[in-house]
């Protein structure tokens, strides 16, 4: 699927932040004041945990699958985190900037330099979520649910990686103490995006 650049009159919101810096939250409050907000859908190569329910939280898809999609182009972008594989497929998201939509995208630095490539960046925002030291995200990670010591190895490579990200952030929103002005702030972005779109 492929749209031109001359046909994208919507706009993507990149979300970038570690864990435990209250980004569903956040993307939750905005997606309830804009019924017209859209947010992608990731399709992933990791299993499936308790609770989850495919096409809800990821389009769960064996690694084989995720590689045949690689290989048809299916992909806008794609990334590689703790041995499994993410990425955001383009009809999650192509056909919503053609029709003059605002699309939130949550991916990884490695996801966003590959949209920087393919996308009009005057088309694209990118909201970087601060919520503190990596000490402070741990222990909000640890207080939500256990992690083996293994996946907290990860989330802490990840967490360095993030925060290299912070500088190509057209806007910075600091979560490290009062969400209720995260999420007005947040909503501030998505008023001046709306006022973006190519009607």
């Amino acid at each position: 699927m492929q749209v031109e650049n001359s046909d994208i009159r919507g706009h993507v919101v990149v979300v970038m932040a570690p864990m435990g810096s209250g980004k569903g939250t956040i993307v939750k409050y905005a997606l309830a004041q804009y019924p017209g907000l859209k947010q992608t859908i990731s399709c992933t190569s990791r299993a499936m945990r308790p609770g989850e329910v495919n096409g809800q939280q990821y389009h769960f898809v064996t690694a084989e699958e995720f590689d045949r999609k690689i290989e048809q182009g299916e992909f806008l972008e794609w990334a590689v985190f703790a041995g499994n594989k993410y990425g955001t497929l383009k009809s999650e998201i192509l056909p919503r900037l053609a029709d003059c939509e605002v699309v939130i995208v949550e991916i990884e630095l490695q996801g966003v330099e590959q949209l920087l490539k393919l996308l009009p960046r005057d088309q694209m925002t990118i909201v970087y979520i601060e919520a503190g030291s990596w000490e402070v995200l741990r222990a909000r990670a640890a207080a939500r649910a256990p992690m083996s010591e293994t996946e907290l190895q990860s989330r802490y490579e990840r967490y360095l990686i993030e925060q290299r990200a912070k500088p190509i952030a057209d806007v910075i929103i600091d979560n490290s103490g009062n969400i209720e002005r995260a999420c007005v702030e947040f909503d501030q972005v998505i008023r001046a995006v709306y006022s973006k779109c190519k009607l």
